[in-house]
């Protein structure tokens, strides 16, 4: 037995189980790689396949239960959280709340398939009231799908696999040099895709102190909530007077939308994300004022300042 075969058949499950758990827990280690190569190894004979899927299995629940407890915990918030410490840029947050309006809870099972979706939607299940029975068999389901499609096209491909790793154990310490020089290339332009994305949404703000002066002065802004429809159907809080709007039907609303008014998005994503891509909408149509809610509804809110609830 080659080294590297004889170091996967001593640390294999200890390295993928680590592996799949640092993921789940949202930092930018992606699992799936080291899951193919292990499905490779177990086809070879070096790992037993039983073993390697309950070891992804318990790992995922393990890190997918601690994030659902957050998420019953802290509610939204948490995904906020999760977007900051993670590298995909903030817009994962809304696409997650999207794909859970049109999925619903069916999210867990196939969102691990779709890159910021899988570490979100526990959290997300867990602040819309999913009950953890239901949340643990979904999330179980979905997780044994993700390993089983793995395993299976590391087993399928497992002659390439291997062929390709003793090249790599031939060249030695040259081989990791490689592959870490491969995972900070990885780090780095997940970084700059998140700059791209976080200088795409450079505009002035107005901070809720100066809206709030707006309303009390009469100059009756257009306040408009562009938050996912599962997240208002969650919170049920809203700025007084503020339009419900898609995100994506913000042209088709443009009737209710006049230009000589100030026209304000709020949501409560990081970095106010998808009220700065309203206003861009609106901005390429020769709109003038209109402005992101810095801080979104979070900040009103923790100004102190009265909101609206609707059922």
């Amino acid at each position: 037995m080659s080294d590297p075969f004889a170091l996967v058949a001593r640390h294999g499950l200890l390295l993928v189980f680590a592996n799949v758990l640092v993921e789940q827990a949202g930092l930018p280690i992606p699992a799936l790689p080291t899951m193919v190569v292990a499905g490779a190894f177990a086809a070879e004979g070096h790992m037993p396949v039983v073993a390697l899927i309950t070891v992804v299995l318990v790992a995922a629940l393990v890190g997918d239960a601690l994030w659902y407890f957050a998420g019953r915990r802290y509610g939204v918030r948490v995904l906020r959280l999760l977007c900051m410490v993670s590298l995909s840029p903030d817009a994962c947050v809304r696409q997650t709340e999207d794909k859970y309006g049109r999925w619903g809870t069916f999210t867990l099972v196939f969102g691990k398939f779709v890159p910021g979706v899988s570490t979100l939607a526990p959290p997300l299940a867990g602040a819309m009231g999913l009950t953890f029975p239901r949340f643990l068999l979904l999330d179980a389901i979905g997780s044994l799908l993700w390993a089983g499609v793995a395993v299976a096209v590391g087993a399928i491909f497992h002659g390439q696999i291997t062929a390709v790793i003793d090249v790599l154990a031939d060249l030695g310490v040259k081989a990791l040099q490689v592959v870490a020089l491969l995972l900070v290339a990885f780090i780095a332009f997940k970084w700059f895709e998140r700059w791209r994305f976080l200088r795409s949404l450079r505009l002035a703000r107005i901070s809720v102190d100066e809206l709030r002066n707006l309303i009390d002065a009469g100059s009756a802004p257009v306040v408009v909530d562009v938050r996912s429809p599962s997240v208002r159907a969650l919170d049920g809080r809203y700025i007084p007077g503020a339009l419900a709007m898609d995100l994506h039907d913000v042209r088709e609303h443009r009737p209710d939308l006049p230009a000589e008014r100030e026209i304000v998005f709020y949501c409560s994503c990081p970095n106010e994300a998808s009220a700065a891509a309203a206003a861009r909408q609106l901005m390429a149509l020769g709109y003038a004022k209109v402005r992101p809610l810095l801080g979104g509804l979070d900040e009103w809110v923790a100004a102190g300042y009265d909101v609206e609830r609707r059922a």
